[in-house]
């Protein structure tokens, strides 16, 4: 079990049951969301109407039964209107890395311990790496999320994993103790970029590069996915920097400078712009 579910306050564990049970169905009645969630129905129906107060949750007029609130769709634009921003500048960045090095690029950010895919550039060649956008993967068995963890705050760890708990194995690559994924995230954030060596999937490789926002904080990931034997052949610390000039490019264009805050500047090398390298053979 991680720290954060650990610590989590089960009463609000509850109501985010709720709403995403709310979220896969309409005018659902108290009894049909309590079976959902396995609460008993006094409980779904006090922290149904706490939802309703806070606009979160509301009474269809017709059916009576409960549906999403405007509150949701309220947050949602905002976090929509964030991550619109985030794909407008990283775009070019994700098509000018594909061009250059013919293989998938991907954009991604942190959610809890997990990371969201939310932009892909399909790569050119007849095997290639598709990721469905909107898919969550589990961070520590990626580049991109170890590229993230790598630069946010000392104790981001720990809110995520219990020290003595196993992480998820997902290969025999797999870094399975906090032990040892912090070890690798010290070593990424001196060289700049994360390497997923077949930790996620077996026979697939993936090259990560953060990217900040303008507080300096790690929000999103530039990231290239292949078969292991053509990431190899094209020289990992070659794509590496590749990977950290643009992420760079892109944290520049959210805001951040290269003053007081700024990280991640591990593996050096020039600003470029979009397309301005030939491709990669």
């Amino acid at each position: 079990m991680s720290a954060a579910r650990r610590d989590s306050v089960q009463s609000v564990e509850r109501a985010f049951d709720l709403v995403e049970a709310l979220a896969d169905g309409d005018d659902l009645g108290v009894t049909e969301l309590a079976e959902r969630t396995g609460l008993v129905p006094s409980t779904a129906h006090r922290l149904l109407a706490t939802l309703a107060k806070r606009g979160y949750a509301t009474r269809s007029p017709t059916s009576g039964g409960y549906v999403l609130g405007y509150k949701v769709v309220e947050l949602a634009n905002g976090l929509e209107d964030s991550l619109a921003r985030l794909r407008g500048v990283a775009r070019p960045h994700l098509e000018s890395v594909q061009r250059e090095t013919g293989e998938s690029a991907n954009l991604t950010i942190l959610d809890g311990d997990r990371v969201v895919y939310v932009d892909q550039v399909e790569g050119s060649r007849r095997m290639r790496m598709f990721t469905t956008v909107g898919a969550a993967v589990l961070a520590h068995t990626t580049a991109s999320g170890k590229a993230i963890l790598a630069h946010g705050q000392p104790d981001s760890l720990t809110e995520l994993y219990s020290e003595d708990g196993e992480l998820e194995r997902l290969t025999p690559r797999t870094l399975t103790t906090v032990g040892a994924l912090r070890k690798d995230l010290e070593r990424i954030e001196r060289q700049g970029y994360a390497v997923d060596n077949e930790e996620h999937e077996e026979g697939v490789s993936c090259v990560a590069a953060p990217i900040f926002d303008h507080t300096g904080r790690p929000c999103a990931a530039i990231s290239i996915s292949a078969p292991t034997a053509r990431i190899v052949q094209a020289e990992i610390d070659e794509v590496g920097k590749l990977l950290h000039e643009h992420a760079a490019d892109v944290s520049a264009g959210l805001g951040h400078g290269s003053g007081e805050g700024a990280k991640g500047d591990g593996a050096g090398g020039r600003s470029r712009k979009p397309g301005s390298s030939r491709k990669r053979s």
